[in-house]
C-alpha cells in the first residue's frame, strides 16, 4: 500500500527500491493456517532462481522448524501469488513466473492445519 505524505512538498528517499539489493529482489512468502509463523518471511533472492530451489533451499530455511513441514504435498499446494491464484513450475525462474521485487507468495496445504489441528 503506497503512503501519502501530509505535505506535497515532502520528498523522501526509498531504501527498499530494487537497485539498493545489489541484484536481489525481497521476496516475501506466508503459510496460511500456520500462525506459528504470524508474518510472512522476507528473502532476498536473485530473479533467475528457478522456483524448485526458492522452495526447497530458501523456504525450507524459515519454515522447516513446522513439525508439519516434511509432510506437505508440494503437487497439493494451493498457491497465491499478490493476491491472484498462482501454479508455479518448479523449473521456471521467479521473474519468468511473474514473481518481482516485493512479491507476497502465499500457500496453502490442504489436510495441513497446523500443529494438531489448531491453525498453529
Amino acid at each position: 500500500m503506497p503512503v501519502q505524505a501530509i505535505t506535497p512538498e515532502y520528498t523522501g528517499d526509498i531504501k527498499d527500491k530494487v537497485e539498493n539489493f545489489h541484484g536481489n529482489q525481497v521476496v516475501y512468502v506466508g503459510w496460511d493456517q500456520h500462525l506459528m509463523f504470524p508474518a510472512a518471511f522476507a528473502w532476498p533472492v536473485p530473479p533467475q532462481m528457478s522456483f524448485g530451489d526458492f522452495r526447497d533451499q530458501v523456504m525450507d530455511s524459515g519454515f522447516s522448524s513446522h513439525p508439519e513441514w516434511k509432510q506437505i504435498n508440494w503437487d497439493k499446494t494451493i498457491w497465491m501469488l499478490d493476491g491472484e491464484a498462482f501454479e508455479p513450475d518448479e523449473s521456471q525462474s521467479l521473474e519468468s513466473l511473474g514473481i518481482g521485487h516485493k512479491s507476497l507468495l502465499r500457500f496453502r496445504t490442504p489436510g495441513l492445519n497446523g500443529f494438531k489441528g489448531m491453525g498453529v
